[in-house]
């Protein structure tokens, strides 16, 4: 029940009448005294007031709040109840992520890998009426989380990423299609992936272009993003004393792969050389793939004027009672 509504209310106004009735009252019993000439008072005064005498607007103020009920449910207040049936034409989305050691290099920061973790993040928990999916790839290929709606094992997946759960390697074929294989038995009305490396396809079993077939023969759009700068990158490298230094690393992204599979599917090639542009691209995604949300409103109307009515009449039938009896005397 979420408020209460009146169908008829201009009857409201009717209630101005109630507080000029009282003023009305006030005056009338002031009128009403009677008046008679004594030399002295004082044997009034000691006389003790009748009960009756404190009791006799018990009458007129259970009247008044008769009437206020009568016009109150002249008015007819009415409580409704919603009902919401929303239709969602879903959209369901697998990011498929580049996990291999190039991922450790910092012109993203901190590195490529964490930028994409947090980026990815911001992209699921903005996106709460959608089916998500995570596809990790290295050397293999691995599903870290089939298409769910609970997107709180999402980001904990993203959160324990790292490199190393798997061979090392640059299997973009095998990434694409193990997302492809979460998507083709979807119904939803667009499916998507997202596709994020940092290099060159140079191991798995799958061509990338044949894995771009195949998801443009289940109507699966895939938007794929090149992570890193251009030329060189700083690496970090293990030195013989234990500790770390970042060394210069050729940047070896396959433009023209990633160009190609985002063509063949209908999708959209990014390159993102700092954190802040990978950002700018997801939320270009964000845009582009929305699901259109239909509200249908079911409301249901619920008459409340009979309790008014009831209170009113008993609290008439009980000034008529009094008047005519206890106070008879005094109100007559």
């Amino acid at each position: 029940m979420n408020s209460i509504e009146f169908a008829s209310p201009y009857f409201l106004f009717g209630l101005i009448i109630i507080p000029l009735l009282i003023v009305w009252y006030i005056f009338s019993c002031n009128k009403q005294q009677a008046y008679l000439r004594f030399s002295d008072t004082g044997f009034f005064d000691k006389l003790p007031k009748s009960w009756k005498s404190y009791l006799r607007h018990i009458v007129f103020i259970l009247e008044i709040t008769a009437l206020s009920l009568f016009i109150t449910a002249l008015a007819r207040p009415q409580s409704s109840s919603k009902n919401q049936k929303i239709n969602i034409e879903g959209i369901d989305i697998v990011l498929a992520m580049d996990i291999s050691s190039s991922m450790l290099a910092a012109d993203l920061k901190p590195d490529r890998l964490e930028a994409s973790k947090a980026v990815a993040s911001d992209f699921v928990v903005g996106r709460p009426g959608d089916r998500m999916g995570l596809v990790v790839f290295s050397g293999e290929t691995f599903t870290q989380v089939p298409l769910t709606t609970d997107h709180s094992m999402m980001l904990n997946m993203l959160k324990d990423m790292k490199c190393g759960m798997l061979e090392d390697g640059t299997a973009i074929g095998d990434g694409l299609a193990s997302a492809i294989n979460r998507l083709k038995d979807s119904e939803a009305i667009s499916k998507v992936v997202i596709l994020l490396t940092d290099g060159d396809n140079n191991a798995g079993s799958i061509d990338p272009t044949t894995a771009a077939e195949m998801a443009k023969l289940y109507g699966i759009r895939v938007y794929t993003i090149g992570a890193g700068t251009r030329g060189t990158a700083p690496y970090p490298v293990q030195t013989p004393f234990g500790g770390v230094k970042y060394q210069q690393v050729p940047v070896n992204i396959n433009e023209e792969l990633l160009q190609q599979i985002a063509d063949e599917t209908g999708g959209k090639y990014f390159r993102a050389e700092t954190k802040e542009k990978l950002q700018q691209i997801y939320d270009e995604i964000d845009k582009m793939e929305r699901s259109k949300i239909e509200v249908n409103e079911f409301k249901r109307l619920h008459e409340e004027f009979y309790p008014l009515v009831f209170w009113g009449l008993l609290a008439l039938l009980l000034s008529l009672i009094l008047r005519h009896t206890i106070f008879k005397s005094i109100t007559d």
